[in-house]
């Protein structure tokens, strides 16, 4: 079961490790979501060092240079190590590679290989006996090369203290993922809707992969599309054939909250962001958030994020 919302109070040191021809999509996906996390924490909890095999210039597939803080074996370790690999991964297979990366994982609570970032894990023997996933395209070879790995197609896999993940848009939900793990379900649906802009598409960290009910995730769409005038939890459930004690325990279940608290949540994020932008009163955001009564938005805003809505920033 989901913890709706959970407290973690240490600051999170991140190493992304960038080797030669990342994919700027993947990094993006991968650092974007903390960013957004530490806004939503009004905190830097999470703190990113930009890391390379030997603390020289690396260039994306794209061509973007990146000038690294240091290189792996200078970073003293911390929360997470993300390694983004992209095109000819097989030519940054060496014997020093495998010993950095091997070193690095003692220091690191968790490794997170993204992109085909995974082979680089495995050739340094760091998925034996494992499950994991690597980039669509390079599914059969990396199951051939590592017989020892029990490969799968899945957008993320996480087992004990390795996840890998395949392709950009995997890697924003791999982080998704553990965002969620760490503040819970709450701050997930913060960050995500974040970056959502088609409310007609359920949430990357919310498909019916990772144990949340087809239900549920319809019935999130149904609550994004219905914000300023919101549907009634009965009509939700009727709308999923269901009765709405069984829809309240599916999101129980799978969220670790209520239809009606994570739809208030839903509408509070719409209301955090229209505030932020500075636009509309706040009288109007309350509208636009699907609340007729001023006093009831305030009320439910401080509830949600501890601060008045005029104190928003």
């Amino acid at each position: 079961m989901q913890n709706w919302t959970k407290s973690a109070s240490d600051r999170q040191a991140v190493g992304v490790l960038l080797l030669p021809s990342f994919s700027n999509h993947c990094l993006a996906n991968a650092i974007e979501p903390l960013r957004a996390a530490n806004e939503f924490l009004e905190r830097s909890f999470y703190d990113w060092t930009f890391l390379t095999l030997d603390g020289g210039q690396v260039a994306s597939s794209s061509g973007l240079p990146v000038l690294p803080a240091m290189s792996l074996r200078d970073h003293p370790g911390g929360a997470y190590l993300f390694v983004l690999a992209s095109y000819d991964v097989q030519t940054l297979t060496s014997a020093e590679t495998q010993r950095a990366l091997r070193a690095a994982r003692g220091r690191f609570r968790m490794v997170v290989a993204m992109d085909t970032g995974p082979w680089l894990l495995a050739d340094a023997g760091l998925l034996r006996d494992a499950q994991a996933t690597i980039h669509p395209n390079e599914l059969v070879a990396f199951s051939e090369a590592f017989p020892d790995v029990d490969v799968v197609a899945d957008r993320f896999v996480r087992d004990g203290n390795v996840m890998t993940c395949g392709g950009a848009m995997a890697a924003f939900d791999a982080v998704l993922d553990l965002l969620m793990q760490t503040h819970g379900v709450a701050l997930g649906l913060d960050v995500s809707a974040f970056f959502l802009n088609d409310r007609n598409t359920p949430d990357p960290g919310f498909r019916p992969r990772k144990g949340v009910p087809p239900a549920v995730a319809e019935s999130l769409v149904l609550m994004r599309q219905n914000i300023e005038v919101p549907l009634s939890i009965s009509d939700i459930a009727t709308a999923q054939g269901l009765s709405q004690r069984t829809l309240g325990r599916h999101f129980r279940a799978s969220l670790g909250a209520s239809p009606q608290t994570v739809y208030q949540r839903l509408r509070l994020g719409v209301a955090r962001d229209l505030i932020r932008r500075g636009s509309m009163s706040i009288a109007e955001v309350a509208v636009r958030s699907g609340y007729c009564d001023a006093s009831a938005f305030a009320r439910a805003y401080k509830a949600a994020y501890g601060v008045q809505p005029s104190q928003s920033n």
